[in-house]
């Protein structure tokens, strides 16, 4: 779906007395590019997309962040995605109508560029991409043409596509997905492939089913605007999932922004402490057992699959920016996107007050 985020300034909320140990550290991208594409492949190798066919790469932890080439064509492009399989090879996605959605890849760290895959929809829009880069398939999710999602799918590490002709894709009136994070759509083959929409009818979840068919149901998130919907999906395993939101345009109303599910997605629930506003990105730390969301005015954590969330505030005395809870677009742990070139790390610290 073709969004513009009207940032705004974010707002002071008071932290809960309970352990928030989600921060930060801005680094040095070298870019004043809007980024939302972010592929963390280990922690030390990972790659950003952005605005204007720009293309980061990091293969030291993000101490250094390199500028690619620019494809050739991509100049006014804009990567919604990216998708990496280790430190040399990439596949970016851009979106726009028609043609200019286009997947490159490289396999030489970014120095040259090969064009892959043009949208051969006139109406299409492309809003997320996902790869399994420990096999060889993924999807490309876009917005409705002629009445129904379009989703390609690649059997062959991106170098092919061909769309999906499955039941149950139908779109209802003006309903899209949302290519504000690259992370609409879900794709874990042990337990699901799916995507999340939004849009005047509200939004809901489209799951494939084991006849290869698409079954969707409502999502409580968002408020039915043209601009509100489920923006962002996460899978901790099979039974625990999260999903965020609310209304790009309405930035500050943490009023619909986080529902969860514990039994796969047969019940969805509205969190019971929302993150505190719009909500574009979502993610799961294995390793701290937390979930962390992420939006224009701050970010949120969870340590209960998504019932509560708190407000991670920065802590200046800790040499932490005042900005770096806020202004993000993106997620792909332990790195974060957001305008204006902004990129930053996960920072752990015991913050129990």
């Amino acid at each position: 779906m073709r969004i513009v985020h009207k940032f705004a300034a974010g707002l002071v909320f008071a932290m809960a007395a309970v352990a928030v140990s989600a921060q930060w550290a801005i680094e040095n991208s070298n870019t004043t590019a809007d980024l939302r594409g972010i592929h963390s492949v280990d922690g030390k190798v990972a790659w950003a997309s952005g605005t204007n066919g720009t293309v980061l790469r990091t293969i030291d932890g993000g101490e250094h962040w390199e500028t690619c080439a620019v494809p050739t064509g991509a100049q006014k492009l804009d990567f919604r995605g990216v998708q990496a399989f280790d430190g040399n090879t990439a596949i970016v996605m851009s979106s726009g109508k028609g043609d200019l959605s286009r997947l490159y890849k490289t396999a030489d760290g970014c120095k040259t560029w090969t064009l892959v895959f043009t949208n051969p929809d006139k109406d299409g829009f492309w809003d997320a991409i996902l790869l399994n880069r420990f096999d060889k398939d993924g999807y490309i999710l876009g917005d409705p043409v002629d009445g129904q999602f379009a989703l390609w799918e690649t059997a062959d590490k991106g170098m092919s596509w061909s769309k999906v002709s499955h039941e149950g894709l139908d779109a209802s009136k003006d309903e899209g997905a949302f290519a504000a994070s690259n992370s609409a759509l879900l794709l874990d083959e042990a337990f699901a492939i799916g995507f999340v929409t939004g849009g005047p009818m509200g939004a809901r979840l489209f799951l494939m089913q084991v006849d290869g068919g698409f079954k969707s149901a409502k999502l409580p998130i968002g408020d039915g605007g043209a601009s509100a919907g489920a923006f962002s999906i996460e899978a901790r395993d099979w039974c625990c999932w999260v999903a965020v939101g609310g209304d790009y345009l309405e930035p500050n109303d943490s009023s619909g922004t986080a529902v969860f599910t514990n039994d796969g997605g047969k019940k969805w629930v509205v969190a019971e402490t929302p993150p505190h506003g719009y909500r574009s990105a979502v993610a799961y730390e294995s390793a701290t057992r937390t979930w962390i969301t992420v939006g224009p005015n701050g970010t949120d954590i969870s340590t209960d699959d998504g019932k509560n969330w708190h407000a991670v505030m920065p802590d200046v005395a800790r040499g932490e920016a005042a900005d770096a809870d806020r202004n993000w677009n993106a997620l792909s742990l332990p790195f974060v996107v957001g305008p204006k070139g902004r990129i930053g790390k996960r920072r752990t610290v015991d913050s129990r007050r």
